[in-house]
C-alpha cells in the first residue's frame, strides 16, 4: 500500500473511535489514463473532511456531495462508475477520456465495524498482510490474514472485491552518513518508509532528513523486530564492518526482497568472505547486492544514491538483469 492509503485506514478507524458515521471508497478499475492506481482509497465523512484521493480531479468533490446528499452509497455499499462518457470524463478531469470504477461503503460505529477496521490497521502496524472481502450483493465485510500480496480481484457477476491490504514498502537504511542522507530524501519521493539504524547515537542526532524513523540500536536486532518482511529493502551504508556485517548476517536470512550493502568490488568481496565465516550459505550471499547499486559510474553521495534507488526499482520490478544487460552493451559501445 501507498502511504496515503494508509493514512486512509487510519483515519476511518479514528473517525469509527469518535463514533462518526464514514465512507470509504476503493478504486476497482479504470479504463485509459488515470493517475491514481486500482486498490486506491478515499474516505470522508458528513463534514466534508476527505482524506486520500480516487483521481486528482473533480471526482472527490463530486463524490463527497453525492454521499452528503444521499444520493449515493445511503445506506449500503454501491458500485459506481465515474466517466461513462467522453463529456463526463472531461467534466471530472479525467485524462484522456478514462473512466473510474469504484466501490463506495457507508461505514457506521458499530462493534463490528470497528473490529473489522482495527484489524486492517493492526496487521498493516505490524508489517502483516490481510485479505478483506466485501461482498455488494450480501452486505457482508470480511477480513482474513494473507500470506501476501495478491492483486485487486472484483467480480461483476457476483458483485464482490476481494482487496490485499498490505504494509507500504520500507527503506531499511544502516548508518547515518551522507549517503544515507541523499538516499532517504530521494526514497521518501518514491512512497517509502524510511528507517535509519546507527548505534551512534550523534550520528542520528544530526541525521538532517526529517519524516524518517530514527532508531539507535544495532542493525541486526532493529532488523529482526522491524524489517524482515517481504515489503523491505535493506542497505548497508556505514563502511564500517563492526556494524554492517552484523546487520547483513541477519538482513540475509530475511524475506526482504532487497540486500545491498556500499563497498568497492574487493571490499565486496573480503565483506562475502566474512559472511561466509559466519555460517550464511552461498544462497543467501548470493542476494546480497555488492557493490551496491546499479554500474552507472556514480562517485559522489546524491549520485550513489541514484545508482541504489535504480537497483532496488528494478529488482522490484523484475528486471534487474535485462538492466544490467543494456549498461553492459552501452559501455562496450
Amino acid at each position: 500500500m501507498h502511504a496515503v492509503d494508509e493514512e486512509v485506514i487510519r483515519k476511518v478507524q479514528a473517525w469509527l473511535a469518535e463514533g462518526q458515521n464514514c465512507w470509504l471508497a476503493t478504486v476497482i478499475g479504470t479504463w485509459g489514463s488515470s493517475p491514481r492506481p486500482v486498490g486506491s482509497l478515499l474516505a470522508c465523512n458528513p463534514d466534508g473532511h476527505i482524506v486520500g484521493s480516487l483521481s486528482g480531479g473533480c471526482v472527490e468533490d463530486d463524490l463527497l456531495e453525492k454521499l452528503t446528499n444521499g444520493e449515493l452509497a445511503k445506506d449500503q455499499a454501491q458500485f459506481f462508475t465515474y466517466g461513462v462518457s467522453d463529456e463526463e470524463s472531461e467534466k471530472f478531469g479525467l485524462p484522456c477520456g478514462g473512466s473510474l470504477r469504484i466501490v463506495i461503503e457507508p461505514l457506521q460505529p458499530d462493534a463490528d465495524t470497528r473490529a473489522h477496521i482495527d484489524h486492517l490497521n493492526t496487521a498493516l502496524a505490524e508489517r502483516r498482510h490481510v485479505r478483506r472481502t466485501v461482498d455488494l450483493h450480501n452486505q457482508l465485510k470480511l477480513t482474513m490474514d494473507a500470506e501476501g500480496y495478491m492483486p485487486l480481484e472484483w467480480d461483476e457477476d457476483s458483485q464482490r472485491l476481494n482487496h490485499t491490504y498490505g504494509p507500504q514498502q520500507q527503506l531499511f537504511i544502516i548508518g547515518a552518513g551522507m549517503v544515507s542522507q541523499y538516499l532517504a530524501s530521494m526514497a521518501q519521493n518514491l512512497d517509502y518508509a524510511i528507517t535509519v539504524c546507527d548505534p551512534r547515537q550523534q550520528m542520528l542526532d544530526d541525521f538532517p532528513v526529517e519524516g524518517v524513523n530514527r532508531v539507535c540500536d544495532m542493525p541486526d536486532d532493529a532488523i529482526r523486530a522491524m524489517a524482515s518482511d517481504a515489503s523491505s529493502a535493506i542497505v548497508a551504508l556505514t563502511h564500517d564492518p563492526r556494524i554492517d556485517d552484523m546487520g547483513l548476517m541477519e538482513a540475509l536470512k530475511t524475506d526482504a526482497f532487497y540486500v545491498g550493502a556500499l563497498g568497492s568490488t574487493r571490499t565486496s568481496a573480503n565483506r562475502r568472505e566474512r559472511l561466509k565465516e559466519l555460517d550464511l550459505s552461498d544462497a543467501e550471499l548470493d542476494r546480497l547486492h555488492a557493490p551496491v547499486g546499479l554500474p552507472i559510474g556514480s562517485k559522489t553521495p546524491p549520485e550513489i544514491a541514484v545508482a541504489i534507488l535504480a537497483e532496488i526499482t528494478a529488482v522490484k520490478a523484475g528486471v534487474r538483469a535485462q538492466a544490467n544487460e543494456r549498461l553492459d552493451a552501452l559501455s562496450v559501445g
